[in-house]
């Protein structure tokens, strides 16, 4: 290998390096999830993770990379997210026209746990190009390059979605559904969510409980008027403003009311709900 070779591949270990998840991500297993995730890791098969927003789906990929050892690439997907972006492209550089890997190019050439969260509001032509990668083939197709990169035992690709969010012209198409394992999420037992709410807002765990009850009556309005309940993240964020000193009710109103409506009947019923129960 020549010296600038050698520079090259250098350089490649230390950009995947900056994925590394370096902090143990705080995460209260649930149910089976933990041990299930590491059973499809082993047995190199794609996982689909399916729940409302805000329920940890993402911390619990994070606290998985950070459990296996693994660099993790996430992509939010949007609806202008192309094939190029994913897989990558030529630049020119100078004098010089340089193939730059995209993100899942990436992840599969270093064996990392490519993540790409909310795949439903990709394109349809996108979600089709990580087909190969879900099957026995464990193949990407690079066409710009003429080559088909072949998946390491260490990579895995993760998506995820909001069942409750997407029309039908933005479900997931057999095809693409019957590649993946399935984990459900949602909101944790209010046990377990007041140690989430305790731990991650920094509040002692009667005003967390205080805090998950509030959650529970507001998402019984799920349904009449209201689209979804409020989450996990929410009640976090209104721990972290009352241990920064703001008072709960008004914590409340900017971390939860106001966030999940612009419905000035239905924030003066979650008000009402926060001043019944603090």
């Amino acid at each position: 290998m020549t010296q600038s070779a050698t520079e090259t591949a250098k350089a490649k270990e230390q950009s995947i390096e900056k994925y590394r998840v370096t902090k143990e991500p705080y995460y209260l297993n649930v149910k089976d999830e933990v041990a299930l995730f590491e059973t499809a890791y082993k047995a190199k098969l794609p996982v689909m993770l399916k729940g409302p927003t805000g329920c940890g789906k993402t911390r619990f990929v994070e606290a998985m990379a950070y459990k296996l050892g693994r660099p993790l690439i996430t992509v939010a997907c949007h609806e202008d997210l192309s094939a190029t972006d994913l897989v990558g492209r030529f630049l020119i550089e100078g004098d010089e026209t340089v193939w730059h890997d995209g993100p899942l190019t990436t992840a599969v050439r270093h064996g990392a746990i490519c993540y790409l969260d909310e795949i439903v509001e990709a394109r349809k032509d996108t979600i089709v190009l990580i087909h190969p990668l879900t099957d026995d083939r464990r193949i990407l197709p690079i066409e710009k390059l003429g080559k088909l990169l072949s998946a390491p035992d260490d990579f895995m690709l993760v998506i995820s979605y909001n069942p409750g969010y997407q029309s039908v012209l933005k479900d997931l198409k057999q095809s693409t559904r019957q590649r993946f394992l399935s984990l459900e999420f949602d909101y944790p037992s209010a046990d377990a969510e007041t140690k989430i709410v305790a731990h991650e807002g920094g509040i002692n765990e009667s005003t967390a409980r205080d805090l998950v009850k509030i959650g529970e009556k507001v998402r019984n309005l799920k349904g009449h008027g209201l689209e979804e309940g409020v989450s996990t993240r929410l009640l976090v964020y209104a721990a972290q403003m009352i241990a920064s000193g703001v008072e709960p009710v008004t914590a409340c109103e900017i971390a939860i009311a106001s966030p999940i409506t612009d419905d000035s009947e239905l924030q003066r019923g979650i008000r009402e709900i926060v001043t019944t129960v603090i």
